[in-house]
């Protein structure tokens, strides 16, 4: 995605927002012909960018059939919300549970639509099995270095050439542009977002290998981010793109801090705005 249409979208779904709100119409009121002649959301960027949405495990199951209806009728690129998280795809070291991602990236395909996974490496949702060991105690570099190697070519290998893009490092910048200490920080240093990465490639070399985070309209959080990546790739490390959680209120991000974030990060590859939503309501957290 270029830096030229991710404004274009970011502009277009904020002029939604204030029509709906000033005219309160309904869903079926509201006329994409605008943007181009099909009325439906990836009709209307289909020469520019997938539009994508999230599926969760009642949808996969097919248990909410209108929001499946949905999905399928407006939009050509999916991803998990859950389901390929490392805590829930291997809870126990060596016990992979496919069941669920199978069923999503079946979906994906049946649909043809942009497949994208998330996420291989977070802090947050790891099973803490990862890093310790039998005996209780914290497990050396070598040991989570492996661990992390069995779990992203299994997952990846598994997929390759079925999903086309993955998040595979998921927030590891501070808000100041430093470096989250996780334990993958901890006991492995950043060369843990290398390793990932390398990791993600050997098993897919075609898949598009993405960096995710949020507050990524922050100016210290970019340049730490961008300082990190331009690192990596000038080490040859195969990193394609960035994931700028969109989590957009009225007043925050700044508007300008965003678009500067997106020439920024498009310089580096592409740009995907995830996680999007448009809030009209105070954050209970302010503006941080």
């Amino acid at each position: 995605m270029t830096f030229k249409n991710c404004k274009r979208l970011l502009f277009v779904l904020l002029a939604c927002v204030c029509v709906s709100l000033v005219s309160c119409k309904s869903n079926k009121d509201l006329d994409l012909t605008t943007v181009s002649g099909d009325k439906t959301l990836k009709g209307a960027f289909e020469n520019n960018f997938h539009i994508g949405t999230t599926l969760n495990a009642w949808q996969i199951r097919g248990r909410q059939p209108e929001e499946v209806k949905v999905a399928k009728e407006h939009f050509n690129s999916i991803v998990a919300e859950n389901i390929m998280k490392s805590g829930r795809i291997q809870p126990k070291q060596g016990e992979f549970d496919f069941s669920l991602a199978d069923e999503f990236v079946k979906f994906g395909e049946e649909n043809n639509m942009h497949i994208h996974g998330h996420t291989l490496v977070w802090h947050s949702q790891t099973p803490d099995w990862f890093f310790v060991g039998e005996d209780g105690n914290t497990v050396s570099k070598e040991v989570l270095i492996k661990r992390i190697k069995d779990h992203i070519q299994t997952v990846v290998g598994r997929y390759k050439g079925r999903v086309h893009s993955w998040d595979v490092v998921n927030e590891a910048i501070e808000d100041d542009g430093s470096f989250r200490k996780s334990k993958f920080y901890e006991i492995i240093g950043e060369d843990f977002i290398r390793l990932a990465f390398e990791f993600a490639h050997e098993a897919d070399p075609n898949a598009q290998l993405y960096y995710n985070d949020y507050s990524m309209a922050n100016p210290r959080k970019r340049d730490g981010v961008v300082k990190m990546v331009k690192k990596l790739q000038s080490e040859n490390i195969p990193i394609h793109g960035i994931g700028m959680q969109g989590h957009i209120g009225l007043n925050n991000p700044d508007i300008r801090e965003f678009e500067k974030s997106l020439e920024a990060y498009g310089n580096l590859g592409k740009v995907m705005i995830t996680e999007l939503d448009l809030s009209v309501l105070p954050s209970p957290w302010g503006d941080a």
